[in-house]
């Protein structure tokens, strides 16, 4: 893993190292595979959905326990729904458990049945529950009651007091070296064979914020899993690596996610700030996508290995991309005529554009260090972006640091690629609604600050709100469409996905999405080369 842990509260943080630990050790009631996409029965063995999409009965497992002995029950469900929803937790899942603009409601009838009621229809239906973490009521219940979830199981928590329903529980945390699982003798999944899952006894997540470490680990031996994909420049190691016999190359097709620049655009942290008045503008943020050369930085960042893209939704995305929208094509004429428009010309002749009270358009940019892609991505990206006038200072910072300060709107601009949690545009209202706590460039809006933003607003509630496919795909091309008019982030190239993993990994299912291999990480074995053990 990249980054240390900042929480083991799935509910207060969102980061790829929350969300493998939170694979690891806590449940769900149902589950997305994240190689088929499709919806798995979890905790809930069965659920029986009314025709009006309004009512879902979710029959659990009998006789599940905790990974303390606790038994697991219908009132852990509800608990956990209410901790979500729960304003003083400040959850970053609480966007995606509304259903008709109000809060789910929740009631538990008998030990292992609950009834889940939405006001209104949900586009992704029970889909969405992938995104609820299941949370021990005996253990969380009363920092709930006194107002204080939100700071419950912080880093520094000891291991034996956290308690799941997933197939591992944590042993050991050593910041900043490495965290240690255990298989969870109480987990309740068994394998095809017969035998009681996980098949591992532990996984060892261990810090290597450094890519260069990380690959030089993987192929000679030391580490069995990258955190994610591969880079470009390290096709050739792996592949060597592999005509050795220590790895095999998995191709998982193109990301979909793509890198992504964006600035804060929030008016109470930068009312004050003169660029706002031009950054403000669409013209400006339309002018810095002309200037970047997308081919261009395709070849030199992953060398070659990558499609353009315009949006936030790539090809990876086959049901939900729309190739049909606004593009921007490199020409730094027409982004100079768009500096010019709004009133940026290079006036003193230093290279930077500035208005007529002399405010140059130069800003600082933070990056995650270590990133490599990263890096040579702001380089690309500071290098054109200087040809049309702009002038971008890149600044990488660790992720703990970066995080704290896009959190707070604290920077001028981010480069860094933002992670969906899921492929269904429903599920990630957190990004899209100016209301939600991902909506990177204004985070968490009382009202929406632009009409844009309140025309995707209309149409992201109406699209999550109906059941039928079709309307809610031409209702999501209108978002894409109106997204990429107004550019409040650019995106520049998804890349085509490589991982690596070594040869004795068994039960190895990739996926295109984050943990590409750890979602699945109950099935996993490993092998001496004669026989699968664990």
């Amino acid at each position: 893993m990249r980054s240390q842990v900042r929480s083991f509260n799935r509910l207060k943080v969102r980061d790829q190292t929350s969300d493998t630990i939170n694979t690891l050790l806590q449940g769900r009631l149902v589950r997305i595979n994240r190689a088929t996409f499709e919806v798995e029965p979890w905790l809930a063995e069965r659920v029986e959905s009314s025709t009006d999409g309004l009512t879902h009965t979710f029959h659990l497992r009998p006789n599940l326990t905790w990974s303390d002995g606790a038994p697991f029950s219908s009132a852990d469900v509800v608990f956990s729904l209410e901790a979500a929803l729960d304003p003083k937790v400040k959850s970053v899942v609480a966007a995606n458990m509304m259903a008709g603009g109000k809060p789910i409601r929740a009631r538990a009838p008998d030990a292992n049945t609950v009834v889940f009621t939405f006001a209104g229809p949900v586009g992704p239906g029970i889909r969405l529950f992938d995104a609820l973490p299941i949370l021990p009521k005996h253990k969380l219940g009363p920092a709930l009651a006194a107002g204080t979830l939100g700071d419950a199981w912080g880093p520094a928590t000891p291991p034996s007091e956290l308690v799941g329903m997933g197939p591992f529980v944590l042993r050991e945390h050593l910041p900043g070296q490495r965290l240690v699982f255990d298989r969870n003798p109480r987990y309740w999944r068994t394998g095809a064979d017969g035998q009681k899952l996980p098949y591992l006894d532990r996984i060892v997540l261990e810090y290597v914020p450094e890519q260069n470490a990380e690959i030089l680990r993987l192929t000679s031996g030391a580490t069995d899993l990258t955190h994610s994909e591969l880079r470009s420049e390290d096709y050739v190691p792996v592949r060597r690596a592999e005509q050795d016999g220590k790895v095999k190359l998995v191709e998982l097709g193109v990301a979909t996610d793509a890198d992504a620049f964006w600035f804060c655009m929030k008016p109470e942290v930068k009312a004050k700030d003169p660029r706002f008045r031009f950054l403000q503008k669409r013209e400006f943020r339309q002018a810095l996508s002309h200037a970047v050369d997308r081919e261009e930085l395709a070849r030199t960042v992953f060398l070659g290995e990558a499609v353009p893209v315009w949006g936030p939704i790539t090809p990876g995305n086959k049901p939900w991309f729309s190739p049909n929208v606004p593009r921007y094509p490199h020409d730094v004429a027409r982004a100079r005529e768009l500096l010019k428009a709004i009133g940026l010309e290079d006036r003193n002749k230093n290279g930077i554009v500035e208005d007529a009270a002399g405010t140059e358009a130069r800003f600082t940019v933070l990056t995650q260090r270590g990133i490599t892609y990263y890096e040579s991505g702001t380089m690309v990206l500071h290098d054109d972006a200087k040809a049309a006038g702009i002038e971008l200072d890149i600044v990488p910072l660790e992720p703990g640091a970066l995080f704290e300060r896009l959190e707070s709107c604290n920077y001028d601009a981010v480069y860094m690629r933002a992670l969906m949690s899921d492929l269904d545009p429903g599920l990630t209202l957190d990004y899209w609604l100016s209301s939600g706590d991902a909506h990177l460039w204004n985070m968490s809006q009382k009202t929406p600050a632009t009409d844009w933003e309140k025309q995707i607003d209309q149409l992201m509630t109406e699209q999550a709100s109906i059941i039928d496919p079709q309307r809610r795909k031409v209702l999501f091309n209108d978002v894409q469409r109106i997204f990429a008019e107004n550019v409040p982030v650019l995106y520049f190239a998804a890349p085509r996905l490589f991982y690596g993993h070594s040869t004795r990994l068994r039960g190895v299912v990739p996926s295109v999405m984050r943990p590409q291999i750890l979602w699945n990480a109950d099935m996993l074995s490993v092998s001496d080369g004669a026989a699968a053990t664990r």
